[in-house]
């Protein structure tokens, strides 16, 4: 996190000793980081090792909704510097006030979600289920594919890792002793899926079975199961049978 202190530390001795550069080295750090942002944003929700699974996407968008604001706070620093160095600053006094409402509110969805998104701390005792570290491969072959799909079907049937709610990318990763980013790319070419959409037919299965065999309320299946919000259960459970999780306990689970 130390490099990040730099362009503070530099806009600050800017605003104490030589202001003349300062607009042009403001829209030079905000236009950096927006496009720094989507390039990460540009690896898919995958790149969001350190999130719960099922809520990779969300978070993604919240990557990309805070790179745009940041490009275009880039753009709106221009203006304003723009209007004020050609003009008599009166459009830019408006412009400020719509855009920092606006910058608030994004800023504020992202950050929430960034939060609700991040699992607290793994147990220690995760740690006694690594393997030996798997180096990458450039280009895995379907065997060395296949090896990755079977080894996470194993920790999912063995150790039912799709209960943890809290469950990451990161966190599935460790347990396998497989890099994520090659744990992701074998499964969406050995299964055709992404890896939120395996986990959450592991989780759908297993409810499956204890809406059948149980007389549990399906508040309490979803929570067993590794379901962390009732939507993403009714809208998983619908992707993967077609019907509803009550629908599905009165038909007998025909």
């Amino acid at each position: 996190m130390l490099p990040h202190l730099a362009p503070a530390v530099l806009v600050a001795c800017l605003v104490a000793f030589w202001r003349d550069p300062l607009d042009v080295v403001l829209f030079v750090i905000y236009l950096g980081y927006g496009v720094a942002l989507l390039r990460l944003a540009r690896q898919g929700p995958e790149a969001m090792s350190a999130v719960r699974i099922a809520d990779e996407w969300t978070a993604h968008k919240a990557l990309v909704a805070m790179a745009v604001i940041v490009i275009v706070t880039a753009v709106l620093d221009a203006i304003v510097s723009l209007d004020f160095a050609f003009g008599d600053g009166q459009q830019a006094r408006t412009l400020l006030t719509v855009a920092s409402v606006v910058w608030l509110v994004i800023a504020g969805y992202a950050a929430t979600v960034a939060d609700n998104a991040s699992p607290g701390n793994e147990p220690n005792t995760a740690a006694q289920d690594l393997n030996s570290s798997t180096p990458p491969s450039s280009s895995p072959g379907i065997a060395e594919d296949e090896a990755i799909a079977r080894r996470i079907e194993d920790l999912m049937r063995e150790q039912h890792l799709y209960r943890d709610p809290d469950l990451t990318l990161e966190r599935l990763a460790r347990r396998a002793g497989i890099p994520g980013r090659q744990i992701s790319g074998a499964l969406n070419r050995i299964h055709g899926r992404n890896i939120s959409q395996i986990v959450n037919e592991y989780r759908v299965n297993d409810a499956k079975h204890r809406l059948v065999t149980s007389g549990d309320p399906v508040t309490a299946i979803m929570l067993e199961s590794g379901f962390g919000t009732k939507s993403n259960f009714n809208r998983e459970f619908l992707r993967v049978t077609g019907t509803t999780p009550s629908s599905f306990r009165r038909a007998g689970g025909a």
